[in-house]
């Protein structure tokens, strides 16, 4: 049987660029979607060996439920990867307080206990790896998208905490910081051009660069607790605002 991966957030944009890769790679892929059922179901379709399910993970106690039921069929299931986000705006001068609520459930307290859940239940051949999508303003943050930054920080905040309690010493949690790789809220796709080129290199850092870190933490030992920037060098730069308003001045 093939090894087992769950993405959130799977059926769009660059969950379905590592569901993809995992899938070229023989892994068995379950694609986790919100809204978005027939993009899932067009996606599993096209790969090998996949499967979709679905639930709100504005609702942490129906992520949890996923989890435990896939962990009681799935044999050897070895990779958790937190996809899923909600990139709504706000700014440091107004928090919008519904935009924080939902930005602090989807994007940080249900992913860490989905991977509670993973760590307590799954069932795997090798260690388990739990993979965080954070995002490159971890390390580089500025007033914009205000409740969404904090968010990732809660999320990435997690990562050393979990990766120390982790039951058995072959697991591992991990992060993955992106930077601009695709339009964003609504960002038109010349602007993007520009956006995604503010890093050290002035290049597109492309989704299957992410994806392919993520494959290769899947097998591999990095320490457990650690972060990987797939940013072309964005985070090291001192950027005022996001770079989707900076690529408009």
């Amino acid at each position: 049987m093939a090894p087992a991966v769950l993405i959130t957030g799977g059926a769009k944009r660059i969950g379905s660029v590592i569901a993809e890769t995992f899938a070229e790679a023989g892994w068995h892929v379950v694609i986790h979607y919100g809204h978005s059922r027939t993009a899932a179901e067009a996606l599993a379709a096209r790969l090998p060996s996949a499967e979709c399910v679905s639930c709100d993970l504005a609702d942490g106690d129906a992520a949890v439920t996923v989890v435990e039921t896939l962990a009681a069929r799935l044999e050897d299931w070895r990779v958790l990867i937190n996809s899923a986000a909600v990139f709504r705006h706000d700014s440091v001068t107004a928090l919008d307080p519904a935009v924080f609520a939902e930005a602090m459930a989807v994007n940080a307290q249900t992913p860490a206990r989905m991977a509670q859940a993973f760590l307590r239940c799954a069932r795997a051949r090798g260690g388990r790896r739990v993979i965080d999508i954070t995002d490159q303003k971890i390390a580089n943050p500025n007033p914009d998208f205000f409740s969404y930054t904090m968010s990732k920080h809660a999320l990435a905040a997690t990562v050393p905490m979990q990766a120390m309690a982790a039951p058995d010493p072959a697991d591992r949690v991990y992060a993955l910081a992106p930077g601009a790789m695709l339009p964003s809220f609504d960002q038109a796709e010349g602007e993007h051009e520009v956006s995604g080129r503010m890093n050290l290199l002035r290049r597109l850092t492309a989704p299957r660069e992410l994806a392919e870190a993520a494959l290769w933490l899947a097998d591999g030992w990095l320490a457990s607790g650690q972060t990987l920037f797939v940013d072309s060098g964005q985070h090291l730069l001192a950027q005022p605002r996001d770079v989707l308003y900076l690529a408009r001045q």
